[in-house]
């Protein structure tokens, strides 16, 4: 079967439609108009008529053509998404997360980027960047990653490339470029002490801080394989805490100010 591009479909339906209008509304005009004094403002009538009608059709025709591959685009988005779930639940498993971590910390992500302002492709780029934001990890071995006690400094070290790896990885995958901000960064301290980059204050993307204060929050709030889960209490007054130092006081404030929302999203699928 030959298939025809939606580029040659539109050209050829326009080239058409205009073929036979011009066909049939000449020998239209000559058959009802005998006056040659009123020709040339028949003509100008029937050219304006075929100017609109045209017009017309190809705001219809092109807008059928957008639609469609908006349609594309977000199916394929969508495809695109499907995979990384699976991939990060891959990865939760193998890094002995709690169940669900990663969709967790992404719900909440999304809530406190909405109340700090961002929409649109920024919103995405907090979706994507929450989902991924360990990507990097998937470089180190078991032995650091699931060791239960701590690590020395070495494993530090080690450990602490992780947020480079996952900024490469994505910055290979063009829907993702934009959301590797919060995988770099998040490791990042308000008070310029974090890694990788030593960056202080708001020269931290706002996707990372908003992250931040969401990821040491489930960090605390559930169990890990060094350590047990804190008490809310005892949580949310670290939080307090670190506001100015580790994270972003305004943020800190707009998540305590919006906790019980934010924690409904957290854990409600």
């Amino acid at each position: 079967m030959i298939r025809i591009s939606p580029q040659l479909r539109t050209a050829g339906i326009y080239v058409l439609v205009s073929a036979a209008w011009i066909w049939f509304s000449g020998h239209l005009l000559g058959y009802l108009v005998h006056d040659p004094r009123r020709i040339i403002l028949y003509q100008i009538a029937k050219g304006w008529l075929f100017v609109l009608g045209t017009g017309l059709l190809l705001y219809w025709m092109i807008g059928r053509t957008v639609r469609r591959l908006s349609e594309a685009n977000r199916q394929l988005l969508v495809s695109h998404e499907q995979a990384l779930h699976v991939l990060v639940e891959a990865m939760d498993i193998r890094h002995k997360e709690t169940s669900d971590h990663s969709e967790r910390v992404v719900r909440m992500a999304l809530g406190l980027a909405r109340l700090a302002g961002l929409e649109g492709d920024a919103l995405r780029d907090v979706k994507f960047g929450a989902l991924l934001h360990d990507i990097g990890k998937l470089a180190l071995p078991d032995a650091i990653l699931i060791k239960p006690g701590k690590l020395d400094d070495e494993e530090t070290q080690l450990m602490r490339t992780h947020p480079r790896m996952g900024y490469d990885m994505l910055q290979r995958i063009d829907f993702l470029r934009g959301a590797s901000a919060i995988p770099y960064s998040h490791h990042e301290r308000w008070d310029g002490t974090g890694y990788p980059q030593g960056l202080q204050g708001e020269a931290i993307p706002l996707a990372a801080r908003i992250f931040s204060v969401v990821d040491v929050w489930d960090a605390l709030s559930h169990s890990r394989v060094y350590k047990p889960a804190w008490p809310e209490a005892e949580v949310l007054d670290y939080l307090r805490h670190a506001s100015g130092n580790h994270l972003d006081p305004h943020l800190v404030a707009l998540f305590l100010d919006h906790y019980a929302e934010l924690k409904a999203l957290a854990l409600n699928h």
